[in-house]
């Protein structure tokens, strides 16, 4: 079977996009998405990204996201903004349409087109309920600096859902963290029944993070936007970080600035670029 795909990155967080408005999601998607994404394999990706009809009157498509385990998520910032690009870019209906309505599987997020290949996202509003990402065994919340226990080692975590969970922490440095070593305990806590995104953050000042990211069903992927929105949401909540003000967060693949606004609501901006257009066979 042969299929036309375009490959696509927001801050190095890169999937595989696939046109399935008139076809639907392939029947095979899951192992389609864990064997597209291998890397060294196959084309090599985060997952693969399904662009369909949109779902509710007014929206202009609808985003469904498969990580590289095959496992289904509910939403994923990078990813969106890329989807707004595609659509800009191969849909004449939204190639004028400054501002673009799309639909997941965490509602419908808003997005604005703020210069070439940059957009802006509306994300939501964040909560920090136990219930609303879910955990267990943490109390109903505030989940703000709360203990976990992970493989014998305390941490200090502040959980976020974002329509997504995530469960951020601070650390003293990024860069000499072996993920690898320490992200599938975090993904996998009996706390969290549907895994974890996990988050680890370094504090340079009021308006500037580093942030690596450990994905559940993905590994460790060089951004996160859900995340990145989920850390700025945490160190706010900590006061660490200003609310109302941009906060700018700097990853393995680029930038993303984050703004938190009343009612705990996101606002993510960063760029979203075509890395090219294929056709395979599989």
């Amino acid at each position: 079977m042969k299929f036309s795909f375009t490959k696509m990155q927001g801050c190095a967080n890169d999937y595989i996009y696939l046109d399935c408005r008139t076809s639907g999601v392939p029947e095979n998607i899951v192992p389609l998405a864990r064997k597209l994404s291998a890397r060294h394999f196959s084309v090599g990706a985060d997952g693969i990204i399904c662009i369909c009809a949109p779902e509710t009157p007014g929206a202009d498509g609808t985003m469904r996201i498969f990580n590289a385990d095959g496992s289904e998520a509910q939403m994923c910032g990078n990813g969106i903004r890329c989807v707004a690009e595609w659509l800009h870019v191969h849909e004449p209906a939204c190639a004028a349409k400054p501002v673009l309505k799309i639909d997941t599987r965490s509602g419908q997020k808003t997005l604005t087109r703020m210069g070439e290949e940059l957009w802006q996202v509306e994300m939501g509003a964040y909560s920090t309920r136990a219930a609303d990402l879910p955990a267990v065994n943490m109390g109903e919340g505030p989940l703000v600096r709360c203990p976990l226990t992970v493989d014998g080692k305390t941490w200090e975590v502040t959980c976020i859902s974002v329509g997504n969970p995530h469960c951020v922490t601070l650390v003293p440095e990024v860069d000499g963290l072996k993920l690898e070593a320490i992200g599938p305990a975090f993904e996998s806590h009996p706390n969290f029944p549907e895994r974890i995104n996990t988050e680890f953050v370094e504090f340079v000042d009021r308006t500037h993070l580093k942030m690596r990211v450990w994905e559940r069903g993905s590994g460790e992927t060089w951004a996160c936007g859900t995340g990145t929105c989920a850390t700025v949401a945490a160190l706010v909540e900590q006061g660490l970080c200003p609310a109302g003000e941009d906060v700018h967060v700097a990853l393995r693949g680029g930038e993303l600035t984050i703004r938190v606004l009343p009612g705990r609501q996101l606002l993510m901006t960063g760029a979203a670029s075509t890395v090219y257009e294929a056709v395979i066979e599989v």
